[in-house]
């Protein structure tokens, strides 16, 4: 096998003492020889327990306490930040390690030079035969998914392929791309954050594979909950932003019409179906920071040399409910 470089694992955690209870056993007892691991705990409570299991149970894990919740931008980055490795992997709390995963991931991004992310195999964990993500897709009109949510999982080809990014659940970076384009943007919280820094790599020239002897089980949206008014409030919010900073001009342009119906259905099923006014408070708190996003685009630009990047083909419109399960992104 190659020399074998150090990874940094990153586990963010809030009130999540039963999942490391189960992620962090899965992650030890890898074969692969070299790596950290870093729990960045995010202001859990004491009820829960999670910073005192740690210490108790984990002290070969490097603790950080943030003492509140700073995002799961702003957390990851602090664990990052104070990272060592070649290879950085952020994992979720909620997702349970396969045997030969650490040693999948990095036997894939060590195939290419310009290889500077890598997708895990994410399967549910209520139902391990099912597909919860093979990597990431954005299509034409700023819609990103988990790439074959909900299929079987032994459908999945053996060899790696090439996708748009990682889910940020359980997904490699490379340091040397990290140290181009940035880290996870902390305006954004949480959501849509691995689409951003997926796409600046992208952008960048980096490349990402698929790697389906990563296997890795997930509790899908264990610690966030779901569809929280919070949750679509800002995943319409970083939706637009992600798109300010990354869409191409010309296909913007291009493809304007389309993606002012989508936006508009997404807002449309939020009223009527969800009750909830937050997806157009999201998109227009987004609006309010066109100047910021367009100057992050500008400093991008300036600085990085830029590549074409293939979005997917843009989805036929949908009925409402089938919309709602397009346009997330967890």
């Amino acid at each position: 096998m190659f020399n074998s470089p150090l990874i940094s694992v990153i586990v963010l955690n809030l009130n999540g003492q039963r999942y490391l209870a189960r992620c962090l056993p899965s992650l030890f007892i890898q074969d692969y020889p070299t790596f950290e691991v870093i729990v960045v705990d995010n202001g859990s409570t004491a009820e829960d327990g999670s910073v005192e299991w740690l210490k108790a149970h984990y002290p070969q894990a490097r603790l950080i306490e943030n003492g509140r919740n700073l995002g799961f931008c702003l957390g990851n980055n602090i664990g990052v930040r104070q990272s060592r490795g070649e290879y950085v992997i952020l994992l979720n709390n909620d997702t349970e390690l396969e045997p030969g995963f650490l040693t999948a991931m990095v036997t894939t991004a060590a195939s290419r030079a310009d290889v500077g992310m890598v997708a895990s195999q994410i399967l549910l964990d209520h139902d391990p035969t099912l597909l919860d993500s093979a990597g990431i897709e954005v299509d034409g009109v700023g819609m990103s998914w988990n790439r074959h949510l909900g299929l079987p999982a032994k459908d999945e080809p053996l060899e790696p392929q090439e996708v748009f990014g990682p889910s940020a659940a359980a997904g490699l970076y490379k340091r040397a791309m990290l140290d181009q384009v940035g880290l996870l943007d902390e305006d954004y919280f949480i959501y849509y954050e691995d689409v951003d820094l997926a796409w600046r790599g992208q952008r960048a020239g980096w490349r990402c594979l698929y790697a389906p002897a990563a296997k890795v089980r997930h509790i899908h949206s264990g610690t966030t909950g779901r569809w929280s008014t919070f949750k679509t409030y800002l995943l319409g919010r970083n939706k637009v932003w992600t798109m300010l900073k990354n869409y191409p001009t010309a296909s913007l342009w291009r493809n304007l019409p389309l993606i002012i119906i989508y936006e508009k259905a997404a807002i449309l099923y939020s009223l009527i179906f969800l009750h909830k006014t937050a997806a157009l408070r999201g998109r227009l708190a987004a609006l309010k920071e066109i100047p910021k996003f367009l100057a992050k685009r500008r400093q991008f630009n300036s600085t990085i040399p830029t590549y074409p990047v293939q979005l997917a083909p843009i989805k036929p419109p949908r009925l409402a409910w089938q919309i709602h399960r397009t346009i997330k992104h967890e």
